[in-house]
C-alpha cells in the first residue's frame, strides 16, 4: 500500500543496498517506494501560530490572509497604520481565526521582545515568524543618503529581523519556519535604492547563514524574493508620475505589469507549511519573469 507521510521525521532513510539494470527503473520494486504524498489532508498550518511584521497592509495582510484560511492564528506587528491594521484583524476573525495586533517600532529591542512574549502568551506557542516590515527612500545618487538615512534603513531593515529572530528562537520548536522578505534588487540592484538594495542582499545571505545554523534543531529558515508589488510602500516611495507606470515603465519586467500581493502569500504558505519540509536556505521568486542569479 502507498504510504502518505504527515511528518517530516516519518520519511524513510537510510536506505537498505539496491541496484536496477534498466533505466530509468521501475519503482513497483524499490524498497521502501518513495512518498509520493506528503502533508496533511486539513488545512496546511492548522493550529499554528504565526507572527508577521509589518501585517498590517500590502503583502503582510495578503500573508495574514492566506495563513487564516490555512488554520493559523495571527498576531500581526505594524508602526501605526491603525486603520489598515484594524481592517485587518477584522477580516482575519471573520475568516474564523484568531489576530492580535502590536503596534510600535521594531528597531527598538524591547518592544519586539514584549510582541514576541505576548503572541507566546496570547497562544501558547510561536510556529512561524515572517519577518516582511522595511522602509526605502528614493535617492539619485549614493551621495544624497544621509548618515540618517543609512542607518534607519539598516535598523529596520536588518537589525530588527536580527532582534525577532533572537527573541522568537527559544520559543520554536523542531518544524517550525522562519520566513524573510527579501527583494529582487538584492539580486539585481537598484539605482535609486542603493541603501535599500544592500540591505536586502543582507537579508538573502541572513537566511542563508541561519539555515545552516538551525538545520539540527530541524527549524527551516528561507526567504521571499518580490519583484514589483503594488504595496503602500509605493505610493510612499515614488513620485505620481512613477507610479504610473510602476512595473510596466523603465523599470518593467518582463510580465510588464505589478504584482499584486495575493500573488505573493502563497509562497510564504508553502514555506511554513509541511509542503516545504525538504527547503532551507532557499529563496522564492514571485517577480514577473525577471531572471535573477541564485
Amino acid at each position: 500500500m502507498r504510504q502518505c507521510i504527515t511528518k517530516c521525521e516519518e520519511i524513510p532513510a537510510p536506505f537498505p543496498p539496491q541496484h536496477q539494470d534498466r533505466q530509468p527503473g521501475f519503482e513497483y520494486v524499490m524498497v521502501p517506494q518513495p512518498v509520493s504524498e506528503c502533508g496533511r489532508e486539513k488545512a496546511k498550518l492548522a493550529g499554528k501560530v504565526a507572527l508577521i511584521t509589518g501585517g498590517d497592509s500590502g503583502i503582510g495582510r495578503a500573508v495574514a490572509y492566506a495563513f487564516a484560511k490555512e488554520g493559523a492564528h495571527i498576531a500581526i506587528v505594524y508602526l501605526d497604520e491603525e486603520k489598515d491594521a484594524q481592517e485587518t484583524a477584522e477580516h482575519i476573525e471573520q475568516i474564523g481565526r484568531t489576530c492580535h495586533l502590536f503596534s510600535g517600532d521594531l528597531k527598538d529591542p524591547d518592544f519586539v521582545k514584549e510582541c514576541v512574549d505576548k503572541t507566546v502568551e496570547y497562544f501558547g506557542a510561536l510556529d512561524i515568524l515572517v519577518n516582511n516590515h522595511a522602509v526605502q527612500y528614493i535617492c539619485r545618487s549614493i551621495t544624497d543618503i544621509s548618515m540618517e538615512q543609512l542607518e534607519n534603513t539598516f535598523r529596520t531593515n536588518v537589525f530588527s529581523y536580527f532582534y525577532l529572530i533572537q527573541n522568537a528562537l527559544p520559543h520554536m520548536k523542531e518544524g517550525a519556519s522562519i520566513i524573510n522578505t527579501a527583494s529582487v534588487t538584492a539580486y539585481e540592484g537598484n539605482k535609486d535604492l542603493i541603501d535599500y538594495s544592500a540591505a536586502k542582499g543582507a537579508i538573502v545571505s541572513l537566511t542563508r547563514s541561519l539555515a545552516l545554523s538551525l538545520v539540527d534543531k530541524g527549524i527551516r529558515v528561507n526567504a521571499v524574493s518580490p519583484g514589483p508589488i503594488w504595496t503602500p510602500l509605493i505610493p510612499a516611495s515614488y513620485s505620481a508620475e512613477e507610479v504610473r507606470t510602476f512595473g510596466s515603465g523603465t523599470a518593467q519586467v518582463p510580465m510588464m505589469r505589478a504584482g499584486q500581493p495575493g500573488e505573493v502569500a502563497p509562497c510564504y504558505v508553502f514555506l511554513a507549511s509541511d509542503d516545504a519540509s525538504y527547503m532551507t536556505g532557499q529563496v522564492l521568486h514571485p517577480n514577473g519573469g525577471t531572471i535573477v542569479g541564485s
